[in-house]
């Protein structure tokens, strides 16, 4: 198996891990909230799942993906790896911008703010153009990289 798919499998592997505990720990902290209760908790089954067929599928490949290893230092490995982590780092960040554009641009509809909703009118679509930006480069370069290492 390819050094850089190894590694994409340990970071997804370790990544559904972590959602999995954040989904379980929503779901704890607001029981009194039934939706997001029981949405929080299907979802973390989901992440579950997801870990566990990741583990079957490198196991098959010879490759064991231990609970107990730690993910991938991020950007570590060669120029590629690097490159795909902070495109990977890019998106979420735009993704975590978009979001809080949508709660202003929500906000400012409820209340009647023209003003605020002019401005995330005028904000949004170019982070949402950053997303698309990040997630078409990301699928350009990740087979690339994750096959020629």
């Amino acid at each position: 198996m390819k050094d850089g798919i190894a590694h994409t499998l340990r970071a997804l592997h370790h990544g559904e891990r972590r959602l999995e505990r954040d989904l379980v720990a929503v779901s704890e902290r607001h029981a009194g909230e039934h939706e997001v209760h029981h949405v929080a908790t299907d979802l973390a089954a989901w992440s579950r799942e997801h870990a566990g067929r990741l583990a079957e599928f490198a196991a098959a490949e010879g490759l064991r993906l231990d609970d107990d290893r730690p993910a991938p230092p991020p950007g570590e490995g060669p120029e590629g790896l690097l490159l795909l982590h902070d495109l990977r780092a890019l998106h979420l960040a735009a993704t975590e911008n978009s979001l809080y554009w949508e709660m202003l641009a929500q906000v400012a509809r409820a209340t009647r703010d023209e003003r605020l909703l002019e401005l995330a009118s005028d904000c949004h679509p170019q982070t949402l153009r950053q997303m698309r930006w990040t997630d078409t480069l990301i699928k350009q370069v990740s087979p690339q990289v994750l096959t020629s290492l």
